[in-house]
């Protein structure tokens, strides 16, 4: 898998150079921006005095999960050791700058599962247009008092880089037993349900392309989840990577178009059709759905851990979440305008048909490309949990001497990728899934436990008012975690009563 410096020399060296025009447009943005985000001194949570200066790997599962959505960024946040594999604490050569980290940020909060906003607004009305920029406001903050969490006060008063990861800092407030086993599972369980997800997408972006076809949604999943197979046989996501960067180029493209398109319609838009009224049963759902769009808490750690400058973190993480805010709600306003009642839970299904088939084929494979990232993360985090060899675990390592896979190996992940696809199928409800995954998984990463770790270390020296909205932001979370949790189950159930779409 390469690492975003590495996929910004090869456009450098193989790309034609920008003319002097756009490169002159290009230093007027950066020259632009508020001195905060260029200049060296300490931003107000002190990340730049690093005592210790070590270049932690991306490799990792909690690492891996850097580039999901939810990773979005697709290979691209993740880094390997020299032998292609992903390390625990392997020494990443490059340090990224700002502007690199920001793309990793946007790419994880602003990816496929947009397609899904204008859906949200159809349930939530200016309610979740309102939730898009309050809960990108809150993701930035918890973003940031998490890695404040990384670093402690020496007595010489020197701010020091002490931990390394989400993980790590769950480790020093729960234990060592347990905290790693807590994170774990959450992400986990994340990344598997992101697996789902995609697979789900494939589904219903297939059989909107073809409504009238012989093949209904779950034989899709089927048939895409055979060519995910070779999945389990990834020893890296290198070639995947290069593929899947250009399929995010791509997606970025369909997104400006699919604007493009409703602009279009702007005489027919229906402002009156969004509602200041709220759907007890609907509207959670669509605050999970929100939630999930904007999880990246758990790779932030290791991506302010691989900044050539710590100090800019906070810049580089305010404006990502403000245009990620901009966008989503633009997004999901223009969309629900142009279609109204008739919002398709992905949105591109209400294009016309022939326009759709392009756009939706490109999204298909954008999704299939996305999907051994969150797979190849999560068989990395079952593998050094069970399959290291004992004593350490209690099964032998699923590789040989010659780093090849071993039979019951390649079994194990095949059974891995089978078991994701039937779940897609058993659960082939896009948006449902989506909201509850953010209801379960997500308030817990971006919401609660940020603000409780915060409590816990820094507690004591923490203004009354930052107290104050730590508790806030926990109460929130609790309360859209269980009326998700059961709205989503409820619609889920229901779903369930009216039986499998075909």
């Amino acid at each position: 898998m390469y690492k975003v410096h590495q996929i910004h020399e090869n456009l450098r060296n193989n790309l034609p150079p920008l003319n002097s025009t756009v490169s002159s447009a290009w230093n007027s943005l950066k020259s632009a921006l508020p001195d905060s985000c260029l200049a060296q001194e300490s931003e107000s949570l002190n990340f730049a005095k690093v005592a210790k200066k070590e270049n932690y790997e991306m490799g990792t599962f909690e690492k891996d999960i850097e580039g999901v959505k939810r990773s979005e960024s697709d290979g691209v946040l993740s880094s390997e050791s020299e032998d292609g594999h992903m390390g625990e604490h392997r020494k990443s050569k490059h340090k990224i700058s700002e502007w690199e980290a920001g793309w990793n940020v946007t790419n994880a909060i602003q990816g496929m599962f947009v397609v899904s906003l204008p859906y949200a607004v159809l349930h939530g009305g200016y309610w979740a247009i309102i939730a898009m920029a309050g809960i990108a406001y809150i993701c930035f903050y918890t973003g940031q008092i998490l890695v404040d969490c990384l670093y402690e006060v020496t007595s010489e008063g020197e701010v020091v880089r002490v931990r390394d990861s989400y993980m790590a800092i769950a480790e020093v407030c729960w234990g060592e037993k347990w905290g790693g086993k807590i994170v774990n599972l959450a992400q986990l369980i994340e990344l598997l349900m992101t697996c789902i997800l995609y697979v789900v997408l494939c589904g219903d972006l297939m059989v909107g392309t073809f409504p009238k076809g012989i093949i209904d949604q779950r034989s899709y999943m089927m048939i895409l989840g055979v060519i995910l197979i070779p999945c389990a046989f990834l020893k890296n996501l290198r070639h995947v990577s290069t593929l899947s960067f250009w399929c995010t180029m791509a997606h970025v493209v369909i997104n400006v178009v699919i604007m493009g398109y409703c602009l279009g319609f702007i005489g027919q838009w229906g402002w009156e059709k969004v509602s200041l009224k709220l759907d007890i049963y609907t509207f959670p759902i669509a605050l999970g759905v929100i939630v999930f769009s904007y999880t990246s808490q758990i790779f932030l750690p290791t991506l302010e851990g691989n900044m050539k400058e710590p100090n800019r973190f906070h810049c580089m993480l305010k404006y990502s979440h403000i245009a990620a805010a901009v966008f989503k709600s633009l997004f999901g306003y223009v969309g629900f305008l142009t279609w109204q009642e008739d919002t398709e839970e992905v949105i591109t299904n209400n294009l016309p048909t022939n326009f759709k088939g392009l756009v939706n084929f490109v999204l298909v494979a954008k999704a299939l490309l996305s999907y051994p990232l969150p797979y190849y993360a999560a068989i990395d985090l079952l593998e050094k949990a069970f399959f290291q060899g004992k004593p350490e675990t209690i099964f032998p390592s699923m590789w040989d001497q010659n780093r090849d896979l071993k039979s019951w190996g390649v079994a194990f992940r095949v059974f891995m990728v089978l078991v994701t696809v039937m779940m897609a199928v058993a659960i082939p409800h896009f948006n449902i899934l989506m909201g509850f995954i953010g209801s379960f998984t997500g308030t817990m990463l971006s919401f609660i436990w940020p603000c409780y770790f915060h409590l816990k270390l820094k507690g004591k020296t923490l203004h009354w008012g930052t107290v104050a909205y730590d508790c806030f932001v926990i109460f929130l979370g609790v309360i859209f975690g269980i009326v998700g949790m059961y709205t989503s189950g409820r619609a889920l159930n229901e779903a369930f009563k009216m039986g499998l779409p075909l």
